[in-house]
């Protein structure tokens, strides 16, 4: 694997992991009602969760690796399209991020596997992760070293974004609760997104 595909996957990866889904309202709706002492725990939990899904997903890219290189390709090709729809989707969501402060005392061990859970089960994560990780493996490098190089980048990211976010809900709420400021965020991160999607259809032709 090439410095190159590892950086376009780390910031893709960033890009994505920014967007508020239901694994971040979460979290901000626990910082939002007990502070910043949810962010530990909550972090850790989403860090988990995503290691679930990616392994799951990864396991079955590769045995589609293996299986035929033809499912493979096409497989990214409907990845790009992917990442193009999350893009137009994000750049014409609104400026509302709904979250609702949660109060309801818990230890850190039930926040931990609340966020788990959360991130774990919810179907749009495996199906993102078989669509997304294509994009940048190599058919002709080792899947299991891509495999760990990708999950520790990924969980490391997670993890730092979901902390991020605990800590600015409960220090800047306003920031989170800004209309203008979610718009803003929203349409630059679509329009990341589809450009990423536009650029691998590219090196596709190109090939």
């Amino acid at each position: 694997m090439s410095f190159e595909n590892w950086a376009a996957f780390a910031a893709a990866s960033a890009i994505l992991l920014v967007i508020p889904g239901p694994t971040i309202l979460l979290v901000v709706s626990y910082a939002l009602g007990q502070g910043w002492r949810t962010a530990l725990p909550m972090a850790v939990g989403v860090a988990l969760g995503d290691f679930t899904a990616m392994t799951l997903s990864m396991l079955g890219i590769g045995a589609l690796l293996a299986a035929s290189a033809t499912v493979f390709t096409v497989l990214k090709v409907i990845g790009a399209g992917y990442l193009i729809y999350l893009g137009i989707k994000l750049f014409r969501a609104g400026g509302a991020l709904k979250a609702e402060p949660r109060t309801d005392a818990l230890s850190a061990a039930r926040m931990m596997a609340h966020a788990w859970l959360v991130t774990a089960l919810n179907p749009k994560s495996i199906t993102f992760f078989v669509a997304f990780l294509p994009q940048f493996l190599d058919r002709h490098a080792d899947f299991w070293t891509q495999m760990l190089i990708f999950e520790a980048t990924f969980l490391a990211l997670a993890f730092s974004n979901a902390f991020g976010y605990a800590l600015i809900a409960s220090r800047a709420r306003a920031i989170v609760r800004n209309p203008r400021a979610i718009r803003i965020f929203n349409r630059t991160g679509g329009t990341l997104l589809v450009g990423a999607g536009i650029a691998t259809v590219a090196m596709r032709s190109g090939n």
